[in-house]
Order: C-alpha cells, then sequence, then structure tokens
C-alpha cells in the first residue's frame, strides 16, 4: 500500500499524463490504429498521438483500417492526418515508430529522443523479455516512466531483418491491413499487460 500511495504521489508530482507518439509514414493506417488502440488498452493514465514522418495531411484513416477498428469498438472518429513535427517528439516520454525507418527518421531529427524511440514491435519485445529487471509497482504511467530507460539499456537487435517492422498495407489487399493490424494489436497488448504490471 505504501509503495501504491507513493506512485500516486509521484503522478501529482509529474503533472500530466505519460505522453506517448506512433509514428508511420502516411499517418494514415499504422500509426492511427496504433495510437487508438494504445489508448484503449491504457486509459486516461496516458496521452496518445500520432503523425507522419510523411504525412497525407488532412486525410483520414483508411477504410480497411477503419473497419478493423470498428470490429474492435474503436471507431476511427474524425482523425485526419498531420505532419510529425520537431515538438511533437520533444514533448512525447515515449516515441513509437511503425518502422526501424521511422525510428532513423525521428532521431535524425531529435537526437535527444534516442534513449526514449523505439519501434513498436522492438519495445514489446524487450518489456516482454524474460531477463529484463523490474519495474515499481504503480499506477501505469509511473511504471512506464520507469519501463523506458530500462527499455533503453536493454535494446539487442532483432531476431530476423525487418522482424521489428509493421509492414505498409497501403494501397494493398485486405489481407496485408489485417496482417499490420494484428501485429500492432498483439504489441500494443504485450506492453499493456507490463505497463499495469500483469503476468502472463
Amino acid at each position: 500500500m505504501a509503495a501504491q500511495a507513493k506512485a500516486t504521489k509521484e503522478v501529482e508530482v509529474t503533472g500530466s499524463a505519460f505522453r506517448i507518439l506512433t509514428v508511420c509514414t502516411g499517418n494514415i493506417c499504422r500509426s492511427p490504429v496504433a495510437e487508438r488502440l494504445i489508448q484503449a488498452a491504457l486509459g486516461d493514465e496516458v496521452t496518445v498521438a500520432s503523425a507522419g514522418i510523411h504525412a497525407m495531411v488532412g486525410d483520414p484513416i483508411q477504410p480497411d483500417m477503419v473497419a478493423l477498428l470498428d470490429k474492435a469498438g474503436l471507431p476511427a472518429g474524425d482523425f485526419v492526418a498531420r505532419q510529425v513535427t520537431s515538438a511533437d517528439v520533444r514533448d512525447a516520454d515515449l516515441v513509437l515508430t511503425l518502422t526501424r525507418q521511422h525510428r532513423a527518421y525521428v532521431v535524425e531529427a531529435e537526437p535527444a529522443a534516442l534513449r526514449r524511440t523505439f519501434t513498436l514491435l522492438e519495445f514489446a519485445r524487450i518489456v516482454a523479455s524474460p531477463g529484463l529487471p523490474s519495474v515499481p509497482p504503480g499506477p501505469v504511467g509511473v511504471r512506464l516512466r520507469a519501463l523506458v530507460p530500462v527499455a533503453a539499456r536493454h535494446r539487442t537487435r532483432a531476431l530476423a531483418e525487418g522482424s521489428d517492422d509493421v509492414p505498409d498495407p497501403y494501397g494493398r489487399g485486405s489481407d496485408e491491413y489485417e496482417l499490420a493490424y494484428v501485429l500492432i494489436r498483439d504489441a500494443v497488448d504485450t506492453i499493456a499487460r507490463v505497463a499495469r504490471g500483469e503476468s502472463g
């Protein structure tokens, strides 16, 4: 109980919710899906936004992804794509990109963001690693603030080339959209489970 009270007090001291930024190319397929799924999984203790490195500014989420979000009970709403900015990256406590190329773009633009920028699949892989040191118990935001530097210290190479990337389904068939969606959903589920301190 004392640890929980201390963690709650830390959230009050830090002020705002933990901020997550998801980044892909056009900000019309992968990153908005990651944004919606993360927000739904982690709730009000996090604030999630998304953007693209070559955004199709003003466009909505692609219809195939809208259908998958609807099926999950997460309507796309009035989403419009936007270009990522340096301020977005600087303001984020954690940047989750959808490929290593996106990660490289973010870090080249804002080198100071290196230790808090990961691909989504990379971050999920790291935080689920059996040997990762535990983080203190507490609310989601407190655990995530502790988890990010731990994850940065335990980066490892992906097991296979491209395995930390979510393939771009844009302009392809429904199977490719579903594959991207499932990869994102499963990674988000893993991150959410660890952030909530759940086992299994």
